[in-house]
């Protein structure tokens, strides 16, 4: 079912509130690229920046892990574990020789409030193996758990084996009647490790609408549209202090304690959030929930939206709400005309350094970039990339317009078949720019070819990256066969 809208006049909101809060976002050049205002249950405002889509799914990266607690909230309800189980119980064939006595201590509320004992962050020394289970389990616990708050990403991944385990099922298996469908979510796709353990603690891709929907449900309780999905009694205890997280701290809604795999925020809120500002925002007291999608080169970019949020949202309830058609206007206005990212498209030069069809064997490079081939047509251009694996495509450019296609590109874990919206454009006439936005994440790939007599440089960009190397490379021209 679709989220109704509303003006935020009827809930104590003025348009001219947020006219001003939309255009702090873009003086300050935050990059969100979608975002929904829920008021009451009601959105009052929403955009989406383009060429993102409203129907399209977005990787949540971390804010995967608030979706993890709710599905052992719901084992929890239907009695598949208890929030006191000890964890090594759930996996006795891959227990370690000896066993200390903090791992014998561990349990699933410890796994949840990110307290598990573990010292330092374990995601390097558990992501290399191919058992992420057995991996973790093997690890020294220094501390007694429930003592020490270490953020830990591959604890919510053995959450997610422990309810994998105890249901028989998936976890998107597990939760599509449970959640996913009753909120009006398509089946997502969720990422795994390598034995076929859903991640967990990454890669669950959904709209921005779902998060909206993920969070109302949060906001009433438990219950979307009349339906208990989760119990009120383990909302209540994700959403309240089970660790301090104060110590170092550098953020101060990152220094308000720590639920379930949610965030404690100042005046009573509360959050899931992921890497380059994927976000779900919930604020009971004054029955909003926020929803964005951000390509946000560092989490203090999170920082300043929330504390935009605060000034112009929270702060400006109840004041001077009364309604203004020219005030409605402008903030619609601004809204379906939210600036985009995408780049100028630049008239074709008359000389060209390529004609109909060339290619060029391409240097050693740290993506393994083998050949590149240009086909152009008039306005057309193709660019065929081979790496003799399953990167290899023929991407179709436009140089007047965008063009929407699939490529085979990183998402959180590993590389999936997705779709990208592609640009083409000629700096001068021999450099010639190719920007791609691989709209199922925030990634942003521009490459600059330059072109010369016989070889050309190229220049691979991306606008934030986990583990995504920029680099330069240099390809020589081969003869072909047209």
């Amino acid at each position: 079912m679709e989220l109704q809208m509303d003006i935020p006049e009827n809930h104590r909101l003025s348009s001219k509130a947020l006219v001003e809060f939309f255009t702090r976002i873009e003086q300050l050049k935050l990059e969100v690229n979608s975002f929904i205002l829920l008021q009451d249950g009601k959105v009052t405002a929403q955009f989406w920046r383009p060429p993102y889509r409203k129907d399209h799914p977005q990787l949540l990266y971390s804010l995967s892990k608030s979706f993890t607690s709710i599905a052992a909230g719901i084992a929890w309800d239907n009695g598949f574990l208890d929030l006191d189980d000890k964890v090594i119980s759930f996996f006795p064939e891959k227990l370690p020789g000896n066993i200390s006595p903090n791992l014998a201590k561990m349990t699933v509320h410890h796994l949840l409030s990110m307290n598990a004992g573990h010292h330092d962050n374990i995601y390097a020394a558990v992501a290399k193996e191919q058992d992420w289970v057995k991996t973790f389990l093997s690890l020294d616990v220094e501390h007694e758990p429930g003592s020490y708050y270490r953020y830990s990403t591959h604890a919510t991944y053995m959450l997610s084996a422990i309810i994998e385990q105890v249901t028989g099922q998936n976890m998107v298996d597990f939760l599509m009647p449970r959640l996913f469908e009753p909120l009006g979510i398509p089946r997502p796709s969720w990422e795994t490790c390598p034995l076929g353990i859903t991640a967990g603690g990454m890669g669950l891709s959904i709209s921005t609408e779902g998060i909206a929907k993920f969070g109302l449900m949060l906001l009433n309780k438990g219950v979307y549209e009349g339906k208990r999905i989760v119990s009120e009694q383990y909302i209540r205890l994700a959403t309240t202090e089970q660790s301090d997280n104060r110590a170092g701290a550098e953020r101060i809604d990152s220094a308000q304690g720590y639920g379930y795999q949610f965030h404690l925020c100042r005046r009573g809120c509360y959050r899931g959030d992921g890497a380059f500002g994927q976000l779900c925002f919930v604020v009971p007291k004054e029955k909003i929930v926020i929803a964005a999608t951000s390509s946000f080169k560092n989490m203090k970019s999170l920082q300043t939206l929330l504390d935009l949020i605060y000034e112009h949202i929270f702060d400006q309830l109840d004041s001077n709400v009364f309604y203004s058609p020219e005030d409605h206007f402008e903030l619609r206005n601004l809204l379906s005309n939210f600036p985009n990212a995408v780049p100028a498209l630049n008239p074709v030069p008359e000389n060209l350094p390529i004609e109909n069809t060339c290619s060029y064997v391409m240097n050693e490079n740290p993506r393994g970039l083998k050949k590149l081939s240009f086909h152009l047509k008039a306005e057309h251009l193709e660019l065929q990339a081979f790496y003799g694996d399953d990167r290899d495509n023929i991407l179709p450019f436009n140089f007047t317009k965008a063009v929407h296609a699939k490529d085979v590109f990183h998402k959180d874990l590993s590389l999936h078949l997705q779709e990208v919206v592609t640009f083409a454009s000629w700096q001068d006439e021999m450099t010639l720019q190719l920007t791609l936005f691989y709209i199922e994440t925030p990634y942003v790939v521009t490459y600059t070819i330059i072109f010369h007599e016989q070889t050309i440089d190229l220049q691979f960009n991306i606008n934030v990256a986990l583990n995504i190397s920029e680099y330069s490379v240099t390809g020589n021209l081969k003869d072909v066969q047209v």
